[in-house]
């Protein structure tokens, strides 16, 4: 099995503009390339995993988000990392289109998301990392077993508490998530070593 490191999209991987699916208007968020090839470089898999209500609301099709994932390829490409699963949600309980207006398991803060990623890309989420900017996020991971790292770039406004709402680590940029990321790695290697 594979550790990976499990991405929200909007606001934490890319600039967050509201209900896009346009490719053009597309950004990496700063910090995102160089951050990535370190942990791709030290054997994280690399996969999003993030809720687009805007199915459910009659925003965009769901076949928008293929041109959504595509783009996130290309531009990550570019950095050198490759992306290895890309993985939505297009529910919503307050939708306006009835084939996705409900309740579901794969819904942040659910945590069905992350385990279909586990399960499709053989991946350990004990030893995988969640990062997200909002503690929904964080609650996903916690809930699938991983740990967390909340990007606090301001996309977190309501700081409700709760089980799992605690993240491992609170970053402020990307240069810190990865840091934190290797340096627990390094520790707990050191640790396996002490005690074998």
């Amino acid at each position: 099995m594979r550790r990976a490191v499990l991405l929200d999209k909007d606001g934490t991987l890319i600039e967050d503009v509201p209900y896009n699916v346009d490719p053009a208007l597309i950004r990496l968020a700063p910090g995102v390339g160089e951050a990535l090839r370190a942990l791709h470089g030290a054997g994280y898999i690399l996969a999003v995993v993030t809720n687009q209500s805007g199915v459910a609301r009659g925003l965009f099709p769901e076949s928008a988000l293929e041109g959504v994932e595509a783009r996130l390829r290309e531009l990550l490409a570019a950095e050198g990392v490759p992306l290895s699963g890309f993985y939505a949600c297009p529910h919503h309980p307050e939708g306006t289109v009835a084939e996705y207006a409900r309740d579901c398991d794969c819904r942040k803060p659910q945590p069905g998301l992350l385990r279909r990623a586990a399960e499709e890309l053989d991946l350990d989420l004990s030893a995988s990392w969640m990062v997200g900017d909002i503690l929904n996020d964080v609650e996903a991971g916690g809930r699938a077993g991983c740990w967390t790292v909340l990007l606090d770039t301001g996309g977190e406004t309501e700081w409700v508490p709760g089980p799992y709402r605690t993240p491992e680590v609170t970053a402020r940029n990307w240069s810190e998530v990865a840091a934190a990321i290797l340096a627990a790695e390094q520790e707990g290697r050191a640790d396996a070593l002490r005690t074998s």
